[in-house]
């Protein structure tokens, strides 16, 4: 994502101050820009790329913020930038891999307001939200929830119940979804050409606050959400015409340790067909955490064929942030 500079949204689709029953400023003032330096070595650098931009949330009187992880994974340095362009370094607490949310931890007063998580799913279809990234009101859009449900992301990810909001947001990574209230119920994570099957409806795909509420305490204290690592592959697998096909492979991953190729078409599970996305990760999951191997049945060149890949901890292949 790209610096805005200049860029705004035209005045008919900004939210209003006299339509909402909160104090907008306050709250789009709470969203906060976030700038990464990633080294170069680290594993996520050719796919995310050294320098990425986006926004937080200020959550806490301290200076705590919610952004979404990617942002922020294996960052060297992290600057913190208000809306009236006041900038302090920042710490990454956590990333965890399971709700996809980051958490950074500003090393100076950022004197901004902080909005309060809403920790139920209070947003459904047809609703009036707003989505807003750093820049104050000229960044922020007046916009609507098409749906919420199941999400599944090619990099081994799965959403219960992800918010899909359209007209979209350009700059959508780790911006604040708000509710009517005015409490934040969802952090922007992706734009997709499609919001529903074969049709061209653009939007965003917004991880809900409810599922990161359960896991803050574990998430500040320890950096981590406390619950077992999942098994990772590096598999990266996409659906086309019904098929699950491996699209690429993460460079020295499991699978590609394990003769795993790209175009090969993903068959079953342990012996258990699988008919999704979201239903081949979470049949890999089910077999144990972090370690456990995973026996799968590929179609390559029209053969049948057996690999079981050792699954690892993804967060071994990342480089830890330093605190400084």
């Amino acid at each position: 994502m790209q610096d805005p500079g200049d860029w705004e949204f035209p005045e008919n689709l900004r939210p209003k101050s006299n339509s909402c029953e909160f104090s907008l400023t306050d709250k789009l003032d709470a969203v906060v820009k976030i700038r990464s330096m990633i080294p170069d070595e680290a594993f996520t650098a050719d796919i995310l790329g050294t320098e990425r931009l986006g926004s937080g949330v200020v959550i806490g009187s301290s200076g705590l913020i919610l952004t979404i992880g990617y942002l922020i994974t294996e960052a060297r340095d992290i600057w913190v930038t208000t809306n009236d362009d006041k900038s302090v370094p920042g710490h990454a607490l956590a990333y965890d891999q399971t709700t996809g949310f980051g958490l950074i931890q500003a090393l100076d007063n950022l004197n901004v307001p902080h909005i309060t998580i809403e920790n139920h799913q209070v947003v459904n279809a047809n609703d009036r939200v707003i989505l807003a990234s750093y820049g104050g009101r000229r960044h922020a859009l007046d916009t609507n929830v098409v749906k919420t449900g199941e999400f599944a992301g090619y990099w081994e990810y799965v959403l219960d119940n992800a918010i899909f909001t359209s007209p979209p947001h350009p700059q959508w990574g780790g911006a604040a979804l708000l509710n009517s209230s005015g409490k934040l119920v969802g952090i922007g994570s992706l734009f997709l050409q499609e919001l529903f099957e074969g049709q061209s409806q653009q939007g965003n795909m917004v991880v809900p606050t409810s599922i990161v509420f359960p896991i803050l305490d574990n998430l500040i204290t320890h950096g981590h959400s406390g619950a077992e690592s999942r098994p990772w592959l590096g598999m990266y697998t996409v659906e086309s015409e019904g098929k699950l096909i491996v699209s690429s492979l993460a460079h020295h991953g499991p699978a590609e340790i394990s003769g795993v190729a790209q175009g090969d078409q993903i068959i079953d599970v342990n012996g258990q067909a699988i008919s999704s996305l979201a239903n081949l990760f979470r049949s890999i999951w089910s077999l144990g955490a972090a370690g456990v191997s995973v026996p799968i049945t590929f179609i390559r060149d029209d053969k049948k064929l057996n690999i079981t890949v050792k699954s690892v901890d993804r967060n071994d292949y990342l480089i830890k942030p330093n605190f400084h």
